[in-house]
């Protein structure tokens, strides 16, 4: 993350899947999905399940379940006690973690090809025998309070994130963190995790990505034998509400101790439904490379190297999502310049791009750092198996990648031009400003003791 929260060169998420085998897909007959990719490179194998189920799919009085029922997945089985799953995975040589988004949650493990049997077992086994005990679920969510303090609550801009997406998305999930609102947290119990437990964590909603030195048959036999045996259950109707139309720009101060003040605008956009026919998400992935992602982007050039209105500057957007996706810009004034100087430097940049658009040459040089992104990421068994899943779990195909590929190729200049002028626009704006407070008592935030997992 160039300033904390936006990410940069985000054009790397696609791959060149056709240089390497094809995946395989297999359906087994409780519903669990299975994606088998060779990569024979190497004798090591990456193994992930991912759960359609994250932070959008809680209810009001229960956020943070769904990061909550990660941590407690580590806790213990029937036959596998607390602790023991960490320990069997490292005696195997391997090594695992997990994570929770606002779209869904994944546990992943890598390790020896031979020892796949290994990831198998243990990973079926926590999806349907998974023990969520008054007494662990007490200590854990102790840890996830005092991470949420330690991610949130203590890092600034952090907050500022948080405070701009709930007031940035009224009617849609998105509004709540991953992480949970704290009251709900204080008044979590055991059962809100068993439910959450029973309602979502069955093979019908999971998809099983194996990425590695692996024959895709004789993963789908082993597949077939841990979590083959698991039932389908019948899961929740999903009411997902559409985000409201906004009618003006909103604004919000978020005061904490800091050292500088902070800029964050997110402008309403959406997220890439159909890959052969949408063309706007790729174009707006297009403009956030543009203006940030490497040394002579827009942003860079002039806010900090010309102007000096910014100290750090950024633009992001996420092109995979289940539900709408936003534009962000960020930034932290330099010293003698306030947060109305940077925002207005901002919209200056923005405007160029709606008045004259980008030039060719900004456009060939984003195309060609995408294809150099390819060729790095390809070496990453891990990241091959995190795009097949986020692509899978998102609602789309993994089979569509190459076609997204060739679609964001594709994108004009005139094309970066037109999705300027229609989302980045104040009737899609939602601006949130940091007004840093005295740091004087405020000690470093500590990672909790306890914390294990990804998010």
């Amino acid at each position: 993350m160039r300033n904390l929260l936006i990410t940069a060169g985000c054009l790397a998420w696609l791959l060149p899947f056709a240089a390497a085998a094809n995946p395989t897909e297999f359906k087994l007959d409780n519903g669990m999905k299975l994606i088998v990719k060779e990569d024979h490179r190497a004798p090591v194998v990456v193994s992930q399940v991912w759960y359609k189920a994250g932070s959008m799919d809680e209810v009001s009085g229960t956020t943070g379940v769904a990061h909550l029922l990660e941590h407690m997945m580590f806790k213990g089985t029937k036959d596998v006690p607390t602790g023991q799953f960490s320990k069997i995975i490292a005696a195997a040589g391997g090594k695992e973690n997990a994570f929770t988004s606002s779209d869904h949650t994944a546990y992943f493990q890598q390790l020896q090809a031979s020892r796949l049997p290994v990831s198998f077992r243990l990973e079926a086994d926590r999806m349907h025998n998974l023990v969520i005990s008054d007494e662990e679920f007490s200590k854990e969510i102790k840890v996830v309070m005092e991470e949420r303090r330690w991610r949130t609550d203590d890092k600034p801009q952090a907050l500022v994130y948080e405070q701009l997406r709930g007031v940035a998305f009224q009617s849609h999930p998105y509004h709540h963190p991953v992480i949970g609102w704290m009251n709900d947290l204080e008044n979590m119990t055991a059962a809100d995790a068993r439910n959450w437990y029973r309602s979502w964590y069955t093979p019908n909603n999971a998809t099983l990505v194996v990425v590695g030195d692996v024959d895709p048959q004789a993963v789908l036999k082993l597949a077939q034998e841990y979590y083959g045996k698991i039932p389908a259950q019948p899961l929740p109707p999903r009411k997902v509400p559409v985000e409201a139309e906004q009618h003006g720009i909103k604004r919000l101060t978020v005061k904490a101790p800091a050292q500088f003040p902070y800029l964050l605008m997110g402008y309403h956009a959406p997220a890439l439904k159909n890959p052969a026919q949408d063309w706007e998400p790729y174009a707006l992935e297009v403009l956030a490379a543009i203006l940030d992602g490497h040394a002579s982007a827009r942003l860079n050039k002039s806010l900090i190297q010309e102007q000096q209105v910014a100290s750090a500057v950024g633009a992001g957007y996420d092109l995979i999502a289940r539900g709408p996706s936003m534009f962000l810009l960020d930034g932290t004034p330099s010293e003698g310049k306030s947060v109305a100087d940077l925002e207005a430097a901002l919209r200056v940049e923005i405007d160029k791009i709606k008045n004259a658009g980008v030039t060719e040459e900004e456009l060939q040089r984003v195309k060609a750092q995408t294809v150099a992104n390819h060729v790095y990421q390809r070496d990453s068994m891990f990241y091959q198996a995190m795009l097949i899943g986020e692509v899978e779990t998102a609602g789309m195909s993994y089979q569509s990648l190459d076609t997204m590929l060739d679609k964001l190729k594709a994108v004009t200049a005139e094309q970066v031009r037109e999705v300027a002028r229609k989302y980045l626009i104040d009737d899609h704006l939602t601006v949130a400003e940091l007004d840093p407070q005295p740091l004087d008592n405020v000690k470093p935030a500590q990672a909790p003791k306890g914390l294990h997992h990804a998010n």
